[in-house]
This record gives structure tokens, sequence and C-alpha cells, in this order.
């Protein structure tokens, strides 16, 4: 399966953005904690190059919590600040305001130097679609400013919204890079959700998941599904299948609703805690 998608009004969100690094301090950047690297813009380095880094490894409570530790070690070695959090149920949000200010210190002291007072620390909120950005902006804010949505490209255009006295966000446009080098990193935002499942083959995503779990999580999908692992991907769906009773008319196993099945269970958390990349890689 082969892995693109960059709708036009990415490439004019990006323009935006270059203009909007001008105006801020601080580059809060949301990754999924499932899939922390591929779910990085590259780009974004480039971008905020002069900047301080946060990186929220958002949708901590789906990802294993050792890898998700090992994965902050990883970043705060390059020189990031980094927070896990899971945006929905506003777990780590306060350590977020902390490391904000944190991050932000030695430009608040160059400020205090040069008599500039109460200047709010102005951070732009980024992050490629799907990865929760709106809601954690609605949660740290307390009030619902960003559209929220399960399913990428919800937020459009750019907003400023006042946080308190001492912090501004801009929340972006998620933004995708125009070309997936490497096709892994397409499947695994295929896997997560950043990429439309219309423009998608579930059957194959599925299939191409199960293989993943069999290799790195081995005894998960037999604890779930009540079958035999040491198979074929394909068969074990079909197992998969038969032991959920996804039939079709006339009693035909229904192998698409079984594929389906695995794909909603492994987005929601239901198959468990799960990290698709490893720092070892």
């Amino acid at each position: 399966m082969h892995f693109q998608w960059y709708p036009g009004h990415m490439t004019k969100a990006k323009r935006q953005m270059q203009e909007d690094m001008k105006l801020i301090d601080l580059v809060i950047e949301l990754v999924d904690a499932r899939i922390p690297v591929s779910s990085r813009n590259p780009e974004l380095d480039e971008l905020g190059r002069q900047k301080a880094r946060l990186i929220l490894m958002n949708k901590a409570d789906l990802a294993s919590e050792k890898l998700t530790q090992s994965w902050t070690s990883y970043f705060r070695e390059k020189g990031y600040f980094v927070v896990k959090l899971d945006s929905r149920n506003k777990a780590g949000m306060k350590n977020v305001s902390d490391v904000v200010m944190e991050a932000c210190k030695e430009k608040m002291e160059r400020d205090r130097k040069r008599g500039i007072k109460n200047r709010p620390v102005r951070a732009m909120v980024v992050g490629i679609p799907n990865v929760g950005k709106s809601t954690f902006i609605n949660t740290f804010s307390g009030k619902a400013c960003a559209k929220t949505g399960n399913k990428p490209g919800v937020t459009k255009g750019k907003q400023w919204i006042r946080l308190n006295k001492n912090v501004e966000l801009l929340d972006t446009p998620g933004i995708l890079w125009p070309k997936f080098e490497d096709q892994k990193v397409g499947l695994n935002l295929a896997l997560i959700g950043s990429i439309k499942d219309e423009i998608l083959n579930i059957d194959e995503l599925s299939l191409a998941l199960t293989k993943v779990l069999k290799e790195n999580y081995p005894g998960i999908l037999s604890d779930r599904y009540q079958v035999q692992e040491d198979q074929e991907p394909s068969d074990i769906l079909m197992e998969i299948a038969r032991s959920r009773n996804c039939v079709k008319k006339g009693g035909e196993l229904d192998y698409s609703k079984a594929a389906a099945l695995v794909m909603e269970e492994f987005r929601s958390g239901k198959l468990g805690k799960i990290t698709l990349e490893f720092p070892s890689e």
C-alpha cells in the first residue's frame, strides 16, 4: 500500500506558519505518543530552529508507559522540553504550564533587562492532523476555543487564544509534509488515523497492524480474540472474524468487518497500551 496525502490548503498553511514564527517565543509541538517520530513534521525543525521547543507526547494513555519514558529521555537529550499527557482527561496539563514558563525563562529575563514588563509568552501550537491539538488547546485554556473532531483536518485557520496574563497561544492548522520518504512513516500515520480512512484500504491496513502486533506484542491478539497467533496475519483475521461472529448474509465470514474491528480496537486503546516505534530503531 502506498501512502500519500497532501491537501492544497497545507501548502498555504506552511507559508503562513513561516510568517507567524516571527511573532512567537515558543513552539509547542504535539506528537502522538504511539508514534513519536512518525507523527513529527520534520519541516518544523527548520521552521522553528531559533525558538524554544516543547514536545507534548499526547495520547500517552494509549501508549506503552515504558516506551513513552524512553522517548521522553530521547527528546530531552536532543534539547527539547518534553511533557507526556492525555489532553482529553487533563492528565499532565499542570506540568505543561510550568514547563512553558521554564522554556521561556531566558526570554523573560531578557525582556526584564530591557525594561519590557508583563509581555505574555507567545506560543505557537503545531502538530500534524489528528494528534489532538484542538482538544489540548480547549483543555489547556479551559474553554472551547478550537474546533475538535476525531478526524484529520478540522482546524482550518489560525487563531490567537489568551490563556492568562502570562501566555498567549497561536493555534494553527495541522500540516503534513508533502512526501513520505519512508513508507513506514506513512503506514504509522495511517494506523493512528492521521490519514483519512476514506483513501485507504482498511483490510490491508489491518493486516499490517496484525503483523506488527504479532511481532512486537505477542499474546495481545490471542488474549483479546482467543485466536492462535502462530499463523499468517490473514489467517489470524479470519479467525478473529470467526471468534467475533463477523459474518455476511449466508453465513460467510466477513473478513472486512473483522479488519475494521481490529483497527477500531487498536485506536481506542481496547487492545492495550501500544507504541509502534522504538527509540532503539
